[in-house]
């Protein structure tokens, strides 16, 4: 049994640990409320940035089961009196899509998919030149490029979402390769609201399989993917029916896209990437900026 003189040393030992414990606890307290706010938000920072690249990486073999723009039409639905609720999708394999249907929004979207990096650096330079021309901007967005914004980011307009649509549009080339790019690109992709997918699609407007289309199927389809609120096959206007016998040209023109290898007769031009094109652009600014 401890004497009175030890019980009273040990109970001051223990009394002063919990002071100093307290102190500390009253230290982390005081802790500046912009430092809590800075330390949350670099743990998200980093958190989103880890999930987006787990995504990245598993996204080589699993399939999205949502993307952004799926759950923003969702939400656009839900709160549109004159819009009905709808979510159609229906994953398929690549060697469960028709041919046709590749080389329809290969025609029709990106003719230099099979040639590019993920960025048709001619069609950047044409589209960069028209925009300071202030002439009528042409779409320089390429499969690659779509694929990359719809699995991974919000459709709205800014900087940042180009920036990261690179940076993704990069990453998927080099992780993915172009048959998987062109897989999901087909699962993904709005044929019309709420309609993902080209299985979704096919099931809708013409009753069967997307393995089964027909060439002129496919250039519909194909047609649509510009503006699919306002464009599809069960209300072809003329001018839907003109731009189907133009893909159908094209697809004429092109042949049957081989995704396994890269075509022959390559040009220079198919080995620019994106940064190529911005040594360019910063040569041409320059050079106007001198006249």
């Amino acid at each position: 049994m401890k004497n009175n003189e030890e019980y009273i040393f040990d109970a001051a030992e223990h009394s002063y640990a919990d002071t100093g414990s307290g102190e500390r606890r009253e230290g982390r307290k005081k802790r500046p409320l912009w430092r809590r706010l800075w330390r949350m938000l670099w743990i998200t920072v980093v958190a989103v940035v880890a999930l987006q690249a787990v995504l990245l990486v598993a996204y080589k073999w699993v399939n999205p089961p949502l993307t952004p723009l799926m759950v923003t039409r969702w939400w656009q639905q839900w709160h549109d009196s004159d819009r009905e609720v709808n979510f159609e999708r229906d994953y398929v394999p690549l060697e469960d899509i028709s041919p046709h249907l590749v080389s329809a929004v290969v025609a029709s979207e990106d003719g230099r998919f099979m040639r590019h990096k993920g960025f048709d650096v001619e069609q950047l330079k044409i589209a960069y030149r028209e925009t300071k021309e202030g002439r009528r901007v042409r779409g320089g967005s390429t499969i690659s490029m779509q694929t990359a914004k719809n699995a991974f980011l919000p459709h709205r307009r800014s900087y940042l979402r180009k920036a990261l649509e690179a940076g993704y549009t990069m990453a998927i080339e080099r992780l993915w390769g172009k048959e998987r790019i062109m897989e999901v690109y087909l699962n993904i992709i709005e044929f019309g609201d709420g309609i993902y997918g080209c299985e979704a699609a096919a099931q809708h407007y013409f009753g069967h399989s997307a393995k089964t289309l027909s060439r002129h199927e496919a250039a519909q389809l194909a047609v649509t993917l510009p503006a699919p609120l306002k464009r599809n096959p069960a209300n072809a206007t003329p001018y839907f029916k003109r731009q189907t016998r133009v893909v159908e040209g094209r697809m004429a023109k092109y042949g049957q896209v081989n995704l396994k290898k890269k075509p022959k007769n390559t040009k220079p031009e198919d080995d620019e990437d994106l940064f190529d094109f911005l040594r360019w652009r910063k040569e041409y600014d320059r050079k106007h900026a001198e006249k």
